[in-house]
């Protein structure tokens, strides 16, 4: 499909939706990621890229109000993420503001960080990355952003989450040095508290993009981080962190890791949709409740859109879109969006 095509096609689908007083945050792991910094807005102005004009048609479909984005490349004018929202805005489905913060995706630790005797690879950043900001966050709304009443806790080491599951070596010593275990942050990318000023009044949007649970040793470095990514969520709540964000707020990312298979430390998982100040809508799609098909892995449910029990759901979903050719083209994951009406006052 052509950007023009899938311009077309947003057009048609966009009537006017009528939700009342409804919000529908939604979550999307893009994989708008490419293999060097400035190819992502290259393909954006070019106008044919495939990808580009899939995600313009999946976007333009579900029409989220507010849309968490994962696996988008960074830059530090917001070019790459002004020219996306350029395209959703050609086919009528653009956002009044954007935002996207500096990222741990590529950020230089200058130590030795994956054990591999060498410093300056991908694995040596603050999260995994072949150049700063490749496969970062952001979040587009259709309300204003309220920017300074944002958190950002991108920096936040991972030493200092309570009960941080270290790694460590077979032999007890942290893995790969204590001096990396001093100065690794605990975000892949990041954890966002993200005011919104809705219509119903100020939402909070909790964002993340946590790192897979997998490709790494017996110290399991990533299973570990994986889990601590999640469980740093249930420790702002409790205020271990500082001031657990005020309600209502809805949790939304990708935890790479689901309830029940796969691999990963799914506690992590379970205990935050088990959480009693969250409510999990259990958004279900063409393939149930999975959100990603992976191959040689298969689909699961990695992707998720939690808003706090304060707030009512109508209704939710994983959208997977009627032509297969638009949903392969435009990611792996699928975009989980949910519903939610503000309480009165």
């Amino acid at each position: 499909m052509t950007l023009r095509g899938a311009i077309a096609l947003a057009l048609c689908l966009l009537a006017p939706a009528v939700r009342g007083d409804t919000i529908r945050v939604a979550s999307f792991n893009a994989e708008l990621v490419r293999d060097g910094p400035g190819l992502l807005l290259r393909d954006i102005t070019g106008g044919d890229d495939p990808q580009i004009a899939a995600f313009v048609a999946v976007v333009a479909e579900v029409s989220p109000d507010i849309l968490v984005l994962q696996g988008v490349d960074f830059d530090h004018r917001l070019a790459t993420l002004r020219a996306l929202n350029a395209a959703l805005e050609a086919a009528g489905a653009g956002y009044a503001d954007i935002l996207a913060l500096p990222t741990n995706r590529g950020l230089d630790s200058g130590r030795d960080l994956d054990g591999d005797g060498q410093a300056g690879g991908p694995g040596d950043a603050q999260g995994y990355a072949r150049f700063y900001g490749q496969g970062a966050m952001a979040i587009l709304s259709r309300f204003p952003i309220r920017r300074e009443g944002l958190r950002d806790f991108t920096p936040l080491r991972w030493a200092d989450l309570p009960g941080a599951l270290r790694p460590e070596r077979p032999d007890s010593t942290p893995f790969p040095t204590p001096q990396a275990w001093e100065i690794r942050r605990l975000s892949s990318s990041g954890h966002w508290v993200v005011p919104v000023d809705t219509p119903g009044g100020l939402l909070s949007i909790l964002a993340f993009h946590a790192g897979p649970p997998v490709f790494d040793g017996p110290e399991d470095a990533n299973g570990r981080r994986n889990h601590d990514e999640i469980v740093f969520w249930q420790r702002l709540l409790d205020g271990d962190l500082g001031m657990p964000p005020g309600r209502p707020f809805v949790l939304a990312g990708s935890a790479n890791l689901d309830p029940d298979r796969g691999e990963g430390r799914r506690t992590a998982i379970r205990g935050l949709l088990g959480d009693p100040r969250l409510q999990d809508p259990a958004p279900m799609g063409a393939s149930g409740a999975d959100t990603v098909d992976w191959p040689r892995v298969g689909r699961l449910r990695v992707d998720y859109v939690l808003p706090s029990s304060d707030l009512g759901v109508p209704d939710s979903g994983v959208h997977w879109p009627a032509d297969g050719a638009t949903a392969e083209q435009a990611s792996r994951h699928r975009l989980v969006w949910v519903d939610v009406v503000l309480p009165p006052g």
